[in-house]
């Protein structure tokens, strides 16, 4: 069993990055700057935001976060969202979900400009990625593409379930890898709540990607031997650690490594191939953004 490093493969990555904006500067060029909306204080949330703030810093990017209360009205926070999209000093824009039940998600969405939607999750991103046209395309799915084609992980002609079918990840990911490309050309099922016979389907997988948020749904008698694991999960579960929770992923990690020709763990898997991705994506906002 090969275990897929996430958190190595992404140090590389940002190193790269790194090298690449210091050419910026060199060159006279602004500085990449990622600004993140948060409404409300939800702990992971928070977390991720804090990582990303990390993330720019190692990278040499600018970084903002405004955080708003989660009392804050719908048309109020799509302004902001307004406003940052006019400021030419911003290159990339997310904001963080989930939101408050009062403010629509998909709204917030339609309202960040394509140019600097470097979550993709915007239709005109999310359009041109189904087409297969240059576009951001969501973090997650993008981070495990770099994933398996930094360790070589053979796709085309295989077998592949996608267990979830968010437009975060499970969709995009399963359009991503039904693609003439690498990693791509693998036959797709996406699996979810309302599929038949999912452990069948589950075991003729040459690649599993779990991504249900539903903590070690995916045991040993789900996958067949030498198969490709790929665990998007994490949820926090109570512990009795200094934190008092503790992090699963989809998958039981230890009976299913045994069985497993690469996996990824929870946490150092497939999270900070996702942060690395939205570098990547703002990396490329900003190059756009400046040849103008």
């Amino acid at each position: 069993m090969i275990l897929l490093d996430g958190k190595k493969v992404s140090t590389e990555l940002k190193n790269t990055i790194a090298k690449d904006v210091s050419k910026m500067i060199a060159d006279g060029k602004p500085v990449p700057h990622l600004t993140a909306v948060l409404v409300g204080k939800d702990g992971a949330s928070e977390t991720y935001v804090n990582h990303k703030e990390k993330d720019c810093h190692e990278v040499g990017f600018r970084s903002t976060v405004l955080r708003f209360p989660d009392t804050i009205d719908q048309e109020r926070l799509l302004d902001e969202i307004r406003r940052i999209n006019a400021d030419s000093d911003v290159s990339g824009l997310i904001v963080q979900l989930p939101l408050p039940k009062h403010i629509s998600e998909q709204k917030v969405i339609e309202t960040i400009s394509p140019d600097k939607d470097v979550d993709g999750f915007h239709p005109l991103n999310a359009g041109k990625m189904l087409l297969g046209l240059p576009s951001f395309v969501s973090a997650t799915p993008a981070g495990i593409l770099e994933l398996l084609k930094y360790y070589g992980v053979e796709t085309s002609g295989k077998n592949c379930a996608v267990l979830g079918r968010s437009n975060i990840v499970g969709r995009p990911m399963a359009n991503l890898l039904s693609q003439k490309s690498y990693p791509g050309d693998c036959t797709v099922t996406i699996c979810h709540s309302r599929t038949k016979n999912l452990k069948d389907v589950c075991l003729q997988a040459d690649i599993l990607i779990a991504a249900l948020g539903s903590p070690e749904f995916v045991g040993a008698d789900m996958i067949k031997h030498g198969a490709v694991v790929v665990d998007v999960g994490i949820t926090r579960v109570p512990a009795a650690t200094k934190s008092g929770f503790r992090l699963l992923g989809d998958v039981k990690f230890d009976e299913v490594a045994a069985k497993a020709s690469y996996i990824t763990p929870v946490p150092g898997g497939v999270g900070p191939m996702t942060r690395v991705a939205l570098m990547k994506n703002t990396l490329a906002a900003a190059q756009k953004i400046y040849s103008r």
